[in-house]
Order: structure tokens, then C-alpha cells, then sequence
């Protein structure tokens, strides 16, 4: 890894965009010129250069840690905020056998120009500051905050309490969940280019587990749309490296609570991501990894209640039949199943006494919820196997 090194060798790509600009003019935005730039593909070759912004939070870190092990993955720069110039090792010694000397660099754009992937695992508002200097400059930017998730400008003011600074490249990135969108993820990776750079939002770990549970019984027509409830728990690494009072050991330990009642951000993002109307209540569990998230809808005419496991389950079976990241069966899900894997396990049931479908879902929360679906999605731009880099096997006990 070289943090703040002067790029060498430039990609493939890189030449080719220049050559590119040289012959349109600086001066040239034409539509044709931009779709031009947009016909650029991710370079092919064997290993591939990347980057990560605000790897000194617990989502840079599970980047790293996968990164390590990746076939095609090469880590140039690992940045961070008040860490920076720190050995990566020291803050987290569980990578000190893959970086044993390298430290974090500081979050400027220029670290990064040349590279083929760049990911930002920044605290949410902050990638928005950073992304205009990397168009152009960087095959591919994947976003882990919740900065271009939500299409709609208005819908991003309403929820964060602030205009968003640039809201005309929200239209622009992916929707990061490839057993939901990997259509629009491989277009990503051609047309969907923004000055030559692939855009993906990677969904946020309780979205992820929200949709891959209730998104194919929607578009099956299985569930009605509205209403929809969706009960889930995380571990307190969901909150983030930073102090906080609700995450300190004395008010965790031994605490079950909800928070964000009734307004909690990741609302709009799973409206989106499921196509129905939701209430979504987050609660807190004394745990470190892990979502387990309990979702229920109303059973469509289509789907007849027989209390039994095999109408809800068997379009779930159907729909996630050739996946590699996903388990479903009649066994009910738990947290410690996913723990460190990039699997998403469910399991669904119709009740006939209430007349509700049941659909449960886990994942872990800093892999299938974040640094793991964002290496998932930067496969599928590379053109590399899908799975690569990632393990489908959780780690127990």
C-alpha cells in the first residue's frame, strides 16, 4: 500500500479518457462527448488498484481486512481523518499480518487520481465534499454512506435536514444490491458512466437485510404493498467507531432498546429499495456484528394462508434459487449464522390464525450490510467473478 505517492503507471482507462478529453476540448460537453466518456471499460488486467476513503472506521477496516484476501485487489491508499499518519496496524492489530507498516494517509482526492476503484466508507455528508474531484479522475467511486442512496432531492432534504450538495448526480449512481439490481449494476459498469467513472451507492446494512427479505414477494405480487412492518436489530457496530452514550459498554450491555422511532433515516432508502409503504423500527442489541430483521406484510389474494412454510418461502426460494449470497430455508436465521460472511439467511411464514406473512432475515452488518456488498458490486463493474474475494461461510462458534 502507498498512501500519498505521486501515481505512476496509469490504467488503461486512464489513457484512453485523456486521449479522450484531448481530442473533444476541455470546452466540449456535448452529449455525445459524454457518451463517449461513458463507453470507457474497467481495465483488464489481473490486479486492480484501489483506494479507501475513512478506512480507520469500522466499514474501512472490513474493507481492508477484505481486500487482503482478494485475488485481484490491490490496496494503494487507506486514508482517515484523526488518524491519520497512525499505523493501521496499531488501530486495528488484526491487520497487522497484511499491513504491517502501512499508515493511513490523509483524505485529500489527490491520493487517489489513477486508481481503478475508490471506496468511501466516510461518515455520512462527507462523500459528498470529496466525489466532484474524483469524476474523471478514478474508474469507479463506491459509496457506503447514505449520500446518493435516495433518488429524489426532496426525499434527502425531508430525512437528513439539509439540502444535499449535489443533488444533480443523484440520479446518477447504482443502487448497490446485486441480488436485487445487478442489471443496472453491470450498465453501471458501460453506459451508465458519469465523465468516465462508474457511480455505487452501496445500500445501508438495514436496508439490505429489509429488501432481500420483502423485495421478491412484492414484485411477485405475494404481499401487499402497504401496509408493511419492518422490526430490526443491530449490534453497536452499526453506530460507527465514534463516543457515543448509547453504544458506551455500561448502557449497551445487557439492553435491548429502540431508537429512531417513527423517523429513522434508512426509512425513505427502504421504501425505495422494496417498492412498499413501510414502518421501520431499529432497536439496539447488546451484540457487535449482526441485523436480524423481522418484516411483515399482508398476504396478497395470490398467496393463500396455510400456515405452513411453503407459500411466502417458496417464492423466496424461487427468486434467490441461483444465488450465492443467499440461504433460505425453514430454518429460522440468526445473526451468529452470517457472522463475517457476505450471506443474507431467510426464512418466511403465513399465519393463518392473524393472516399476516412473516419474513425474517440476518446478515452481518459490516459485511452483506457494507464492506462486503461493496466489494460484491465492484466484481460485478470489474468483470470479475461475483463471489471473489468473499466467503459465502460464517465463522462460528
Amino acid at each position: 500500500m502507498h498512501q500519498g505517492d505521486p501515481p505512476g503507471e496509469q490504467p488503461p482507462w486512464f489513457a484512453e479518457r485523456e486521449a479522450l478529453r484531448a481530442q473533444q476540448g476541455a470546452s466540449d460537453h456535448s452529449l455525445a462527448a459524454e457518451q463517449a466518456s461513458q463507453s470507457i471499460r474497467m481495465p483488464d488486467r489481473s490486479v486492480l488498484k484501489v483506494g479507501v476513503a475513512g478506512a480507520s472506521g469500522f466499514g474501512g477496516a472490513e474493507l481492508l481486512r477484505l481486500f487482503a484476501s482478494h485475488p485481484c485487489f490491490e490496496l494503494e491508499v487507506a486514508t482517515a481523518g484523526e488518524h491519520e499518519g497512525a499505523l493501521v496496524a496499531e488501530l486495528f492489530p488484526h491487520l497487522a499480518g497484511a499491513y504491517p507498516k502501512d499508515k493511513f494517509a490523509p483524505t485529500r482526492w489527490e491520493v487517489f487520481e489513477g486508481l481503478d476503484l475508490v471506496f468511501l466508507a466516510l461518515p455520512h455528508g462527507q462523500s459528498q465534499h470529496l466525489l466532484g474531484e474524483l469524476l474523471g479522475r478514478v474508474g469507479a467511486v463506491l459509496d457506503l454512506s447514505a449520500d446518493f442512496r435516495l433518488r429524489d432531492p426532496g426525499e434527502y432534504e425531508a430525512w437528513y435536514g439539509q439540502p444535499h450538495g449535489l443533488p444533480e448526480l443523484l440520479g446518477r449512481f447504482t443502487y448497490g444490491l446485486p441480488e436485487l439490481f445487478r442489471d443496472d449494476l453491470l450498465k453501471a459498469a458501460t453506459s451508465g458512466r458519469v465523465n468516465g467513472t462508474a457511480l455505487v451507492a452501496v445500500p445501508g446494512c438495514y436496508p439490505t437485510a429489509a429488501a432481500l427479505a420483502l423485495a421478491p414477494l412484492v414484485r411477485a405480487g405475494a404481499i401487499d404493498r402497504s401496509p408493511v412492518v419492518v422490526d430490526a436489530a443491530s449490534g453497536v457496530s452499526g453506530a460507527g467507531r465514534k463516543l457515543d452514550r448509547a453504544t458506551h459498554y455500561g448502557t449497551a450491555n445487557e439492553n435491548f432498546t429502540a431508537y429512531g422511532l417513527l423517523s429513522h433515516r434508512h426509512t425513505p432508502e427502504i421504501e425505495q429499495a422494496t417498492g412498499a409503504s413501510v414502518l421501520f423500527t431499529p432497536h439496539l442489541a447488546p451484540m457487535t456484528r449482526g441485523i436480524l430483521a423481522t418484516c411483515y406484510a399482508r398476504p396478497a389474494a395470490s398467496l393463500p394462508a396455510h400456515g405452513d412454510a411453503e407459500d411466502a418461502l417458496a417464492v423466496l426460494q424461487r427468486f434467490y434459487a441461483n444465488e450465492s449470497f443467499v440461504v433460505v430455508s425453514e430454518r429460522l436465521p440468526s445473526t451468529k449464522s452470517t457472522w463475517g460472511s457476505n450471506s443474507c439467511h431467510i426464512s418466511a411464514r403465513t399465519d393463518p390464525r392473524t393472516g399476516w406473512v412473516v419474513v425474517l432475515s440476518a446478515i452481518d452488518n459490516l459485511v452483506k450490510g457494507a464492506a462486503g456488498q461493496a466489494v460484491q458490486c465492484a466484481n460485478l463493474l470489474s468483470g470479475l467473478e461475483e463471489q471473489a474475494g468473499l466467503s459465502a461461510i460464517g465463522v462460528y462458534p
